[in-house]
């Protein structure tokens, strides 16, 4: 790896461009014109364009020859990262980029700076040997790691299109084993709040004969919640089922009990080893994510009159967040005292998004990185939801989503993490792409 890509890493990875801290708000926009003025270094254009509270960088750089009939890659990433926090728990400061036995340690080297810069350094070492054979629009943005949807309504109103999207801010299950992501799963997250009185009572006088909110509540959270491993039948509707190509993945990565064991994780019940991918890649989950109610921090023996809960549906490609917000307020309401005053609030939600495995730019990009890696890429689903996926797939845009993280690249954690070998290959694999998706046009 080159000394001056080594600068130009530590210089975007220094940016603390942390968009939950309201205090790195000009972080965050730094962040944004680092990203701009390299697209503009790198012979394209590119301007800051403010979507809600923040920017998105909006660019082009074109294709050597033959523009107007080249095909149009669009390349996604985002430049805003995760607290460091505890930074107590970091061997070397997060925002100062080091090298210790062949990894690079810093905040967003692997989530999503890191990997960004990959795609940004293709495309102008290309367009500086006068070898860049298709035109790249650069869309990036700095909200997605707090849930933010500017890139999606950029894309809502966006006319111009492209031929094919790459989004490289995922990675790899195995070191030496690319992926490509054909789907990710959608959410929908709800708030459920229960009274059941005026005030909370002496057990002693009135339990058994008042209604408890807890109880109440338990008795809603019951109704939508895995039974043997999987949701309700109702909250099930509409999912799509492994392709044969994504169930012959299945031989490649590790088994089920693999994966919950490196997490410590324990297992749901006697099948979930058994049936982790498909748990995972092609049904809904439910996960109750905090309850309030009461005084557990102190012995007491009172009646509660006041519950809440705050819980989260990962939707399975294929189903429609509408029904199932529909169908999870039927069965909560259905199951619960007509008597408790209970109140469901839908707080956000995000459709899943699927691409097909036989689309051509799928197709040529994975033969761009059988190419550039030696290995050709397993066709896999992501459990966790990108709202950019489904924005994509509402387009008509076919995307190559994939990366170079692994799972022990410590992503969200103290000491993030990317092999040093990993940014050579990222930049190959993405000249390659760009190389090999000129057969589009």
């Amino acid at each position: 790896m080159e000394q001056t890509w080594v600068d130009e890493l530590r210089e975007f990875i220094a940016i603390p461009s942390v968009s939950a801290d309201p205090a790195h708000k000009a972080d965050v926009r730094r962040a944004a014109e680092w990203v701009r003025d390299f697209v503009k270094r790198a012979g394209g254009e590119a301007e800051l364009v403010g979507y809600g509270e923040r920017d998105l960088v909006i660019g082009d750089i074109p294709a050597n020859a033959n523009g107007g009939n080249a095909p149009t890659v669009m390349i996604y990433g985002h430049f805003d990262v995760q607290p460091p926090a505890p930074l107590d728990l970091w061997e070397t400061p997060p925002f100062e980029l080091a090298e210790r036995d062949g990894w690079y340690y810093a905040r967003g080297i692997a989530d999503d700076k890191g990997q960004l810069y990959t795609l940004l350094k293709a495309a102008q070492l290309l367009r500086e040997q006068n070898a860049l054979p298709v035109n790249i629009r650069v869309v990036s943005d700095g909200e997605e790691e707090i849930g933010g949807h500017s890139v999606v309504d950029f894309l809502e109103a966006d006319e111009r299109g492209a031929d094919v999207c790459i989004i490289f801010d995922g990675g790899m299950t195995r070191p030496e084993q690319p992926e490509f992501g054909l789907a990710t799963r959608g959410l929908v997250a709800f708030h459920l709040k229960v009274r059941t009185g005026e005030r909370d009572m002496h057990s002693g006088y009135y339990g058994g004969a008042a209604l408890n909110a807890i109880h109440v509540l338990m008795q809603g959270l019951s109704a939508v919640t895995a039974r043997d491993g999987l949701l309700p039948d109702p909250l099930r509707v509409g999912r799509t089922p492994l392709s044969q190509a994504e169930v012959d993945s299945l031989e490649s990565l590790p088994k089920g009990w693999e994966m919950l064991d490196d997490a410590g994780a324990t297992p749901l019940d006697a099948k979930a080893e058994e049936d982790f991918y498909d748990r995972t890649w092609a049904e809904p989950s439910l996960d109750v994510n905090g309850i309030r109610g009461g005084k557990p921090e102190f012995v007491n023996t009172t009646l509660i009159v006041e519950a809440e809960a705050r819980f989260t549906i990962r939707l399975a490609p294929g189903q429609d967040p509408e029904t199932i917000a529909a169908t999870v307020e039927k069965l909560i309401r259905a199951a619960i005292p007509e008597t408790a005053e209970v109140e469901l609030i839908r707080e956000n939600s995000a459709a899943p998004g699927v691409f097909s495995a036989d689309s051509p730019a799928i197709q040529l990009g994975m033969e761009a990185f059988k190419r550039a890696t030696g290995v050709r890429p397993l066709l896999v689903r992501v459990g966790g939801t990108l709202p950019i996926y489904p924005a994509l797939a509402a387009k008509g845009i076919p995307t190559i989503g994939t990366g170079f993280a692994l799972r022990d690249s410590n992503v969200h954690s103290p000491n993030e993490r990317l092999r040093v070998q990993d940014i050579d290959r990222a930049v190959a694999a993405a000249s390659e792409l760009y190389r090999g998706l000129a057969a589009l046009g």
